[in-house]
């Protein structure tokens, strides 16, 4: 839920989604459409797909529980290498090095002396978190978290705290005097007004809020731009965010027709 969604916007549906599904097995009993309604407005809904079929994994291949093996984790529908990490260390405990944006620029700049981190490389990163992860397997975990919250909180992207910062003295990119020209340019983000994102997100809203099936006018009249209409309809149906019902009205997926005419033609 948390990946590219604020932390703000993610705490009361997690709350929701436990209290409804508190173990896998929960939303593997219930059908993948129910899960892509509970995730309301959080944005990449594909997501939600992702979770409900790693659940009915995790019931069908590890008995409902959680493996705590990063293979295993990996395994799993949906799942890559810092959620499979993520879940080993600081669930069960395990020794790994767990990377996300916050580890990497905290070695960048560090360990290696430049301002910014280079584009992700698992491989990459993954090795040079592992060099800098203690022996003892307690250690390990709480240098993972502090490695995160480092970058979190002090070492931030565009405001870094170096006064304040623990690891100040030992700093390379401090020491070469915060060269800047190395910084990596990252891709603007494509405005989300007027995109297809937006356009699909206008329609699954239409389908998820409905207390039946959807015809195709009713979804026109959410989304009159023809153009988008296509592209966005066809998209969520390849996805399996909505699927086409026996009457050709549009549906979530995995949910029994209602047998009501009240949604529109």
């Amino acid at each position: 839920m948390l990946q590219q969604t604020p932390v703000v916007r993610v705490v009361p549906r997690l709350a929701e989604w436990l209290e409804r599904w508190p173990e896998p097995r929960d939303l593997a009993a219930d059908a993948p459409g129910e899960a892509v309604r509970m995730w309301r407005s959080l944005g990449y809904p594909r997501r939600a797909l992702r979770l409900h079929a790693c659940a009915v994994a995790i019931v069908e291949r590890f008995d409902g529980r959680v493996p705590d093996d990063v293979e295993d984790l990996l395994s799993l529908p949906g799942i890559g290498d810092y959620t499979a990490r993520a879940v080993a260390v600081f669930a069960y405990g395990r020794r790994a090095p767990v990377v996300d944006t916050n580890v990497r620029r905290v070695i960048a700049r560090a360990v290696e002396g430049a301002p910014d981190a280079a584009a992700p490389s698992a491989r990459r990163d993954l090795a040079a978190m592992d060099a800098l992860l203690p022996a003892d397997v307690v250690d390990s975990t709480r240098f993972n978290a502090g490695m995160m919250e480092l970058g979190a909180l002090t070492c931030t992207a565009r405001s870094p705290r170096c006064e304040t910062c623990p690891v100040a003295t030992v700093c390379a990119w401090r020491r070469r005097g915060y060269p800047e020209d190395e910084v990596a340019r990252r891709p603007v983000q494509k405005r989300y007004e007027g995109s297809d994102r937006q356009a699909r997100g206008i329609l699954l809203a239409a389908v998820r809020d409905a207390d039946a099936p959807v015809g195709e006018a009713a979804l026109r009249l959410a989304l009159p731009d023809v153009a988008r209409f296509g592209r966005a309809l066809d998209g969520l149906l390849t996805d399996g965010l909505l699927e086409q019902a026996p009457d050709g009205r549009f549906q979530l997926p995995g949910l029994a027709q209602s047998s009501s005419s009240s949604s529109s033609a």
